[in-house]
């Protein structure tokens, strides 16, 4: 069973940073893309970036294009968010997720992802 656990979440302040990873256990997801979405308060759920098994990454122009970096190390099975320039808007719990299928896209539609972390939260101050 494959699970994905985030962390680095927390308190940010607007203008700082804060790094998010995202570990998997259960199977190696080094042919899977790999995406972090948020869901901010009364918000949907919104794509941010994915990263394809060989490091091809795609944005959301809107919140993320810019600030954010999404990258992975195939070795420890883990992908990363490293975001800069941090704004209250920012604040909201951030998700990992992952394709089951080795396929080369980066799906922007929740539904199309196979396996979800737990959330981790990220709260921006002002």
């Amino acid at each position: 069973q494959v699970q994905l656990v985030e962390s680095g979440g927390g308190l940010g302040q607007a203008g700082g940073s804060l790094r998010l990873s995202c570990a998997a256990s259960g199977r190696t997801l080094s042919r899977n893309t790999m995406a972090w979405f948020r869901r901010a308060p009364g918000k949907e759920r919104e794509f941010l970036a994915g990263i394809t098994w060989s490091g091809s990454t795609i944005y959301s122009s809107d919140s993320a294009l810019g600030r954010f970096t999404i990258s992975r190390d195939i070795a420890k099975n883990t992908a990363y968010l490293q975001m800069n320039s941090l704004k209250p808007e920012d604040t909201g719990v951030y998700y990992c997720a992952a394709l089951a299928r080795s396929l080369y896209i980066v799906p922007r539609t929740g539904d199309e992802y196979d396996y979800w972390g737990q959330g981790t939260q990220v709260t921006v101050s002002s």
